[in-house]
């Protein structure tokens, strides 16, 4: 997913709604389609939509074919060819082919699947849903897909006939540290496609007025990262190089998953940190996941250039490990 629709959520609610439900998901794609590999449209048996497989192209055939299987109750493999002139109505270049697996609820996708994969989503427990479009069988997996679980990758299995749609929390951004430097990273990080959240017990530091609109905690670092919860989907960011403030939040992290930890300071800072660090019992090889200096060696200079470097090391480490 490229951000964290509530597609799967509207078609269960639909269903028990009494309404019906279809969940129609893109499954191969070829050429200049218009979205990618597990993008969904969910479609009301009152043909209410919500999300796309397209932009625009062919939902209104995919429509068509959802209220079919509603009636029959059995899904079905679509294919499409959006010519030159549709997808330049919906912004691209060039044409491009796309497959469609529609699924009425109730039918090969049961509602207690449904259900389940709708509590892990809620529960921010990334998720595989896994389709045999040979023998219909469906099932989740929790393990088993960690480079897609890392990768957003949906898509065929090497048999071409087992479909995997990865299920991923939304990527979030904890920073600790309330500075400058955050003030140029949060709206960044947004941009990425991350949910932020300051943590800055200092109040004068962590204010609407320096940051309208975002999610701020006043509360000391290792009660807010413990309060949000830390998981394979969120990286923490320290910015206050007060040991104080960062040290509490780095030792709940280290022993979490989160897949990337970045602190600011000098290499001597650092050096001082990992002192502590094995002081209190973490190991060098845990110790080492910290990014410190924080971000990119791309000579920096001020905050706006430290924030690019820090959300580019925060790319490279989740698109390519650390």
């Amino acid at each position: 997913m490229d951000r964290f629709d509530e597609i799967p959520e509207t078609a269960l609610a639909w269903h028990r709604a009494g309404k019906g439900a279809v969940l129609a998901t893109v499954t191969q794609t070829w050429g200049s389609a218009p979205r990618r590999v597990g993008s969904q449209l969910a479609i009301s048996g009152e043909a209410a939509i919500e999300g796309s497989v397209s932009g625009g192209c062919v939902e209104g055939a995919v429509i068509v074919e959802a209220l079919e299987a509603l009636e029959d109750g059995k899904p079905r493999e679509l294919e499409f060819g959006v010519s030159d002139d549709d997808a330049f109505a919906v912004g691209l270049a060039c044409g491009g082919t796309i497959r469609v697996l529609v699924e009425p609820v109730g039918g090969a996708l049961t509602e207690d699947l449904l259900a389940e994969l709708v509590a892990a989503r809620a529960e921010r427990r990334p998720v595989a849903y896994v389709a045999d479009l040979a023998t219909g069988a469906r099932h989740l997996a929790f393990d088993g897909y960690e480079t897609r679980f890392r990768m957003d990758r949906s898509g065929f299995e090497e048999d071409s006939r087992t479909f995997v749609a990865i299920h991923n929390p939304p990527l979030r951004l904890i920073v600790v540290g309330a500075v400058h430097i955050a003030q140029a990273l949060v709206p960044m990080a947004r941009i990425a496609g991350y949910d932020p959240v300051l943590v800055d017990p200092r109040e004068t530091f962590g204010s609407e007025t320096r940051f309208p609109g975002e999610r701020i905690l006043n509360d000391w670092p290792d009660e807010a990262v413990t309060q949000l919860g830390l998981d394979g989907r969120t990286a923490l960011v320290l910015l206050t190089h007060d040991p104080k403030l960062d040290d509490p939040a780095i030792e709940a992290a280290l022993r979490s998953g989160v897949f990337y930890i970045g602190a600011l300071g000098s290499t001597r800072t650092h050096a001082k940190r990992v002192e502590r660090l094995a002081q209190a019992g973490f190991t060098a090889e845990e110790i080492a996941q910290i990014h410190g200096p924080v971000g990119l060696d791309i000579g920096a200079a001020g905050p706006a250039e430290i924030a690019v470097a820090i959300l580019a090391e925060m790319t490279r480490v989740l698109r390519k490990g650390a």
